[in-house]
């Protein structure tokens, strides 16, 4: 398992990323082992003529849910109902292990090297994050959150969450949690778009700050940060008050939460492709009430001035898509990175070193991931064209390197009604 990757143009993840040319990068097992001129010495080393292709880090997706492919419905899946169905007994409980399982796969072979799964069922992404770690299927690297904590009524209750009645059961259900060995706890601490029962109401508070502090706490006893669901100002506000780390999706912030963000050293990591349909598609399309399409548009723009104002501030600022949400498929992290591009207005590299360097950062593996660096895990993509004038470049990969283990031309099922209605945003 020694490789030298020949031929090759070189974006290595940092923000003032150009193209190198001239360059082999070396890998040994699973790690970078040099990044020398061409021309030395390749003795031991398996050639890979990449032809003036582009190699890059691989993306990173720091918000995914396993249990869904995105799909769209004609109507609204009673979510508690197919979680009970799946986990009814032992032959649907590996069902579900095994489409988690194809989810993963999926990942991987769009380009996305690493994924942060935000909501699972049981503990089914810790299990497949060991199964991948220890080489007994192929998938991406995984962090795993497993089932989330919510509260009655609350986002994702019962089905992707516990339902949390106290802050003591809050706490209890967060140590249930982290017996499982995830890396990361979530909480649901407002509802979303489709929990709204009302026009301009998006991002209700569900979970009481009590709740949230007695969450939080557990967690960081445990060594684990917090993530947490929110999408309004008052929920970023309990959030960060009470000892969240990153915030997910997010909402318009005012400057009291702006401090709250860098009192807490706290994130946002931004989804915008789960809100783009709701708020942007023709409701012939997407099938929502005009109420549904107001609010998805209260959310999407909120997330997108939680960027642009965390970024003016210097607040980090990461990405995820948010998979499982109708549209949002297993294989588009590309598309949240042109997102980003487009209507956070950064450029086509800080958008690219976002989706790798500095989700790596905030994952805590900034270490290990995010750029091509001698000694670093040899975790990359290879593109035909160049993203940095083009970030629709990164739509077709044409290998994937995984723990160092070249995958040429990795392929992935598609649907096409997704993709064209999605094109019209590109």
């Amino acid at each position: 398992m020694k490789y030298a990757y020949t031929g090759g143009i070189l974006l290595d993840g940092s923000e003032e990323m150009e193209p190198r040319t001239g360059l082999v990068v070396k890998t040994d097992g699973e790690k970078i082992a040099a990044i020398e001129p061409e021309g030395g010495d390749l003795a031991g080393y398996e050639m890979i003529d990449l032809a003036g292709q582009y190699l890059m880090p691989g993306l990173i997706n720091m918000h995914v849910h396993l249990p869904a492919n995105g799909k769209p419905k004609k109507k609204q899946q009673d979510n508690v109902k197919m979680v009970k169905l799946m986990t009814s007994n032992g032959l649907m409980k590996a069902v579900l292990r095994k489409m988690c399982e194809g989810y993963a796969r999926t990942q991987l072979m769009s380009g996305v090297t690493t994924i942060r799964t935000m909501g699972g069922v049981l503990d089914c992404d810790s299990a497949i994050r060991d199964r991948i770690d220890a080489g007994e299927i192929v998938g991406p690297r995984i962090l795993a959150a497993n089932m989330a904590v919510s509260v009655p009524g609350g986002h994702m209750a019962g089905s992707l969450a516990y339902e949390a009645h106290s802050a003591d059961e809050a706490r209890d259900y967060v140590a249930k949690i982290a017996a499982e060995k995830p890396d990361i706890i979530k909480l649901m601490i407002t509802g979303g778009v489709l929990d709204a029962k009302k026009k301009g109401e998006p991002g209700e508070l569900k979970m009481p700050p009590e709740y949230v502090k007695a969450a939080c706490d557990e967690a960081h006893r445990h060594g684990l940060k917090v993530a947490a669901h929110v999408e309004s100002p008052e929920g970023v506000r309990v959030a960060l008050e009470n000892g969240v780390d990153t915030i997910e999706h997010g909402a318009k912030p005012d400057e009291a939460i702006l401090a709250l963000f860098k009192e807490r050293g706290a994130c946002q990591i931004a989804t915008l492709s789960p809100a783009l349909p709701y708020a942007l598609f023709d409701r012939a399309v997407s099938g929502v009430s005009e109420m549904e399409q107001y609010n998805g548009a209260v959310v999407f723009e909120g997330i997108v001035e939680c960027a642009r104002a965390c970024l003016k501030a210097g607040i980090p600022v990461g990405l995820g898509t948010d998979t499982g949400c109708p549209y949002i498929t297993h294989y588009d992290m590309w598309r949240e990175v042109n997102y980003f591009h487009k209507y956070c207005g950064v450029s086509n590299a800080f958008a690219l070193s976002t989706a790798t360097k500095k989700n790596a950062e905030l994952a805590g593996l900034g270490d290990r991931l995010g750029t091509l660096e001698p000694g670093k895990c040899a975790d990359m993509i290879v593109t035909a064209k160049n993203p940095l004038e083009d970030l629709t470049a990164l739509r077709e990969v044409a290998m994937v390197i995984a723990r160092g283990k070249p995958i040429r031309a990795p392929k992935v099922k598609k649907m096409p009604q997704v993709e064209a209605e999605l094109d019209k945003f590109i």
